[in-house]
Formats: C-alpha cells, sequence, structure tokens
C-alpha cells in the first residue's frame, strides 16, 4: 500500500514550485525559451555583467550547461559576452535591448500564473506569504551546505 507523501511546510514548497516550473516552462516554450534560458535571463535583470561561472553557481548547475543556454541566448541576440577588463580570459554577460521585450512578455505569463496560483487567498495573506518565505530564504541562505545531523545552528 503506497502512502501519500506528507503534506509537510517543505514537500507542499517543493512541490508548488515544481508545479509553478512545469506551467511556466509549458509557457515560456511558445514564446522559444526554455525556462532555464529565462533563468539566465532573470539573473542577468538582477545582476548585469556576471561571469559565466557566477551565474552556473547561482543556477546551481554546471558550467558546461549554462554555456550551451548562454550560446542559444546569445544566437537570439538576447544576451551578449563583454571582455572582462580585469582578466582576458573571462567573459562578462550582459542583456541585449532585443530582451526587453520578451522580459515584458514573460513578467506577463509569471503574474498570470500567479494569479492562478494564489485564487482565493487574500492580498494581505499573499503579503504575509511572501515576506515569511523570504524570511525562510534568508535563513536558509546561511545554512551551512554539508552539515550533518539536524542541529539549527
Amino acid at each position: 500500500m503506497t502512502q501519500n507523501p506528507p503534506d509537510s511546510l517543505a514537500f507542499l514548497l517543493a512541490d508548488s514550485a515544481r508545479l509553478f516550473r512545469r506551467v511556466f516552462n509549458s509557457r515560456a516554450r511558445a514564446l522559444g525559451l526554455t525556462g532555464q534560458q529565462w533563468r539566465v535571463l532573470v539573473v542577468l535583470v538582477r545582476h548585469a555583467g556576471l561571469k559565466q561561472t557566477d551565474i552556473a553557481d547561482i543556477m546551481e548547475i554546471e558550467p558546461i550547461a549554462l554555456s550551451r543556454m548562454v550560446d542559444r541566448l546569445v544566437t537570439m541576440d538576447m544576451v551578449e559576452r563583454r571582455a572582462d577588463p580585469q582578466d582576458r580570459r573571462a567573459r562578462r554577460l550582459y542583456l541585449t535591448d532585443k530582451a526587453e521585450p520578451l522580459l515584458n512578455d514573460m513578467r506577463v505569463i509569471a503574474d498570470q500564473i500567479t494569479a492562478v496560483a494564489s485564487a482565493g487567498i487574500g492580498t494581505a495573506d499573499l503579503l504575509w506569504m511572501e515576506k515569511l518565505l523570504s524570511r525562510m530564504r534568508d535563513n536558509l541562505s546561511h545554512y551551512p551546505i554539508g552539515q550533518k545531523g539536524n542541529d539549527h545552528g
């Protein structure tokens, strides 16, 4: 007999994020992007001029996988590589002007999906949830990776 997974906070967050990603990725494909390529663009909106290795770290993917995504975005004229003035071997990544309309389209899609996901939830509750999730993210961002046991620090 199979048991249903527990409705723990961690499971609910992970499952909700997975479903959000799945719906978002299907909508992004209609615009000619993968969900991962969209994530690259979002990272560059927040952190223009990062090196590819830094973006790979943020996205928690291998640099070679990111390189293929960036190659495609460069071919689409959404991203450009520029020489790093401090390191002649490195390239820094920047969005092009052509990316802006696509970013706007993706924001609309994200807003639509968020509206569906938050149906029946009041504005005050949504604001409170954002605050709580931001706090949880901040707490976990300082948690040492690879720590053994269940010590909360």
